[in-house]
Formats: C-alpha cells, structure tokens, sequence
C-alpha cells in the first residue's frame, strides 16, 4: 500500500509507481497550458481527474471542458493540450497505465 498527499504547488510530479501504473500530479497556473499537437504517450493511456480549477482538453482536436468532478481519458497515441482557463491554480490528478513516466 502506497498513501500520499497531493499539494498545490504548480508544476509536474510522479508520485507513485509500479509497473503497471502510475500516479502524477499536474498543477497549471492561470493562462498556463502543457502539451500540444505532438504530446502523445505511444503506449500509456492517460485518466485525468480536475480536483479543482477550470480549464480545456484539446484532444485530437476535440475540445472538452475541464471542471472539479471531470475524469477524461485520453487513450495512447491521441494528441493533447491542457490549458487552464480559470482565474485559479488548475489542478488534476493524472494516472498512467502502464507508467509514462
């Protein structure tokens, strides 16, 4: 068993993994965005849950909402952007199975 706290702070952060899965904290300041028309993870499936914020996905060039409660998957291979739309910190917690990262 594995427990951790997830902070606030901006940026990146591995937080566990195993080799089948991995846990990933992903802070964006307002404005900010991470990704784009060639971030693609070939072989991991990313599940990403908004715990506070607002923002978008742009995912093989389907723009999808991000709010507190949204779970998207973005399947392996597809292209994406996230962007935070909000006047606060958006934050998400990301898993990736098997381990991106």
């Amino acid at each position: 068993m594995k427990r951790m706290m997830i902070g606030t702070e901006e940026g990146f952060e591995v937080l566990a993994t195993t080799s089948r899965s991995q846990a990933a904290s992903m802070v964006l300041a307002p404005g900010e965005s991470t990704g784009g028309p060639d971030n693609r993870h070939a072989a991991s499936d990313q599940w990403l849950f908004v715990t506070e914020g607002r923002g978008s996905a742009l995912v093989e060039g389907q723009r999808v909402p991000l709010q507190p409660g949204t779970l998207l998957l973005i399947e392996a291979g597809e292209a994406h952007e996230i962007t935070n739309e909000g006047d606060g910190p958006l934050v998400s917690v990301n898993v990736y199975a098997p381990p991106e990262y």
